[in-house]
């Protein structure tokens, strides 16, 4: 199979977008199956907007770095395209011992490295999150932590990933984690790219004068202090998207653009997502 062109894709969006042509070409079945339920729907109540999200959809993808396109739509297919950033961050992960034993890499006893191949997900997430797939990583990297609860470089690597998504008490339990089990280079928690977004926090200077030890997002109860679960954080979090998605519904209820039977269907897709 050859890989997607971008351009291409665009222009599929452009004149075909209303019916989910280009969704189609890029091999998201699920978003073409969307595309052709919203054009029931725009059909019905008489509004373009399937014709409208087509052409956003067109303005997105010309708008997309290369980079960015090959990541999402060519994975396998085209070589990810690394600049100077992505340059730096590899030495970064090679300096901290993150990324995936290479084969021309010695292995020692003493290599935390050597680790990746007893926890397979340690493996695998670290590639993914090499290629900045980064909401796969954090999966894998979760597995990884079931299997391996003290590991320090999966909770670095893990709160790396949050930082990168801007999940940023979920970036810091990991980070306090990988502190209490025994990361002593917390050098590269002040310098490491990845974690660029965690140290503009106004968190971050209580988080730094605690030894980074100390969870910022913790909430008092008497003498002691219990932690949130980050399960829970990202649970809550998935739950005000939710409901806002359901707002923006119900809204268009009100206006008239959805009929009840509509707003059902909608609302019931949404949660079952």
């Amino acid at each position: 199979m050859a890989p997607k062109n971008k351009l291409t894709a665009a222009l599929l969006a452009f004149f075909t977008g209303f019916m989910g042509g280009h969704k189609l070409y890029l091999g998201k079945t699920g978003g073409f199956i969307g595309f052709m339920i919203l054009l029931i729907v725009s059909i019905n109540i008489g509004i373009p907007i399937s014709l409208i999200a087509g052409v956003m959809e067109g303005i997105k993808l010309l708008n997309m770095p290369e980079q960015e396109f090959d990541r999402r739509f060519n994975r396998g297919y085209i070589p990810v395209r690394r600049g100077p950033l992505e340059a730096r961050r590899e030495a970064q992960m090679e300096k901290y011992e993150q990324m995936a034993p290479s084969k021309n890499r010695p292995q020692s006893q003493n290599n935390p490295v050597t680790s990746l191949r007893a926890n397979p997900f340690k493996n695998s997430g670290i590639k993914k999150y090499k290629d900045f797939d980064l909401e796969d990583a954090i999966l894998d990297f979760r597995k990884g932590l079931e299997i391996a609860p003290n590991d320090v470089s999966l909770h670095f690597n893990i709160a790396c990933a949050y930082s990168l998504t801007e999940k940023k008490s979920l970036a810091y339990h990991h980070l306090s984690k990988a502190v209490q089990n025994g990361l002593k280079d917390v050098e590269r928690i002040l310098s490491h790219d990845d974690l660029a977004y965690v140290r503009i926090q106004p968190e971050f200077e209580s988080f730094r004068s605690g030894g980074f030890r100390l969870n910022p997002f913790k909430t008092e109860t008497g003498e002691f202090q219990k932690e949130k679960d980050p399960v829970h954080v990202e649970a809550e979090e998935m739950d005000d998207k939710l409901l806002s998605q359901i707002n923006k519904l119900s809204e268009l209820r009100k206006k008239g653009i959805l009929s009840e039977e509509e707003f059902i269907f909608e609302r019931k897709k949404i949660l079952r997502h």
